[in-house]
């Protein structure tokens, strides 16, 4: 397979360790990506390229995948991708944004995806276009539901608007339609997506659970008990690659991301810091989460 190799962004990718026949000579790991560019140049094997969506799905946070997964497209010596994920979902949008992002690769070369630790509700729906999804036995994905946050400022009496719904945009009643109306479309993409390998009906689907990896198997939710390294011989496998390199986008610094003031999931609490939407402090509206866990302070609907 061979592909047009275009320009990368200024991230950062590192080599891994590779157990594959090919012998990298003089390979030096490089710090961005135009090293990226220089390193797997034409004398350089073909390269399975290893994408990390880690934490709570953000609009910052899938941006930085967004690239990952431009730069693996345009880069003429990968040929596969595997997204390894760690996230219990965030925000519908960015999920969904995620989504696109990994459909659009998927079209283009193999997309194999690996869960060692939590791939719940958005963090699950971003991966659903993958090839197969591996699993650890004890890894939780599944939870295929929306829920949606009332502003904390609702109703408040300070507020002078126009019109009884202006400070929110819906009133309740409409938030819940619409979370309806997202759930409905969560749980279809799954049944297109996966439908063939599903022991779930649709209705089962929708109850949202969470499964433990060899339940995921066991149910079509997953596909393979394995970890990252089962999952990029997989995608090597499927792109018919013998001698070839990993490479693996260096992931940021892990921080606090955002959703908004704190977030409860497994059972541990994080504390998280608000993004300001339209850059005014503490202008707030509905929104709207494919997310795994309880939120807390604020007062929640559910598509239940």
């Amino acid at each position: 397979m061979s592909r047009n190799s275009g320009s990368t962004g200024s991230a950062a990718w590192k080599y891994v360790v590779v157990a594959v026949v090919a012998v990298l000579v003089g390979a030096v790991v490089a710090p961005y990506a135009a090293g990226l560019t220089r390193a797997l140049s034409q004398s350089s094997p073909d390269s399975v390229a290893v994408v990390s969506v880690e934490g709570p799905i953000t609009t910052s946070s899938v941006d930085r995948v967004r690239e990952d997964l431009r730069e693996a497209r345009q880069n003429g010596s990968i040929e596969a991708v595997v997204l390894t994920v760690n996230s219990p979902g965030g925000s519908v949008a960015a999920s969904e944004s995620l989504y696109l992002a990994v459909n659009r690769t998927a079209a283009q070369m193999p997309v194999v995806a690996s869960v060692e630790g939590i791939g719940a509700s958005g963090g699950y729906f971003g991966m659903l276009p993958a090839d197969r999804i591996y699993v650890t036995p004890g890894s939780m994905v599944g939870s295929v539901g929306v829920i949606a946050t009332v502003p904390s400022g609702a109703g408040s009496a300070g507020a002078i608007t126009s019109g009884p719904d202006k400070g929110t945009g819906f009133t309740k009643a409409e938030a819940l339609a619409q979370t309806e109306t997202l759930r409905s479309e969560f749980v279809g993409t799954v049944m297109a997506e996966r439908g063939k390998n599903l022991e779930l009906t649709r209705e089962e689907v929708s109850y949202a659970k969470v499964y433990i990896g060899s339940r995921a198997v066991e149910n079509g939710i997953a596909d393979r008990i394995g970890d990252l390294d089962t999952a990029v011989a997989h995608a090597a496998a499927r792109a018919d690659l013998d001698d070839y390199a990993v490479v693996e986008k260096e992931p940021p610094q892990q921080q606090s991301l955002s959703l908004f003031g704190q977030a409860r999931t497994d059972g541990n609490t994080t504390v998280v810091v608000e993004e300001e939407p339209f850059g005014y402090r503490g202008v707030e509206t509905y929104r709207y989460l494919a997310l795994y866990g309880s939120v807390e302070g604020r007062e929640v609907i559910t598509d239940e």
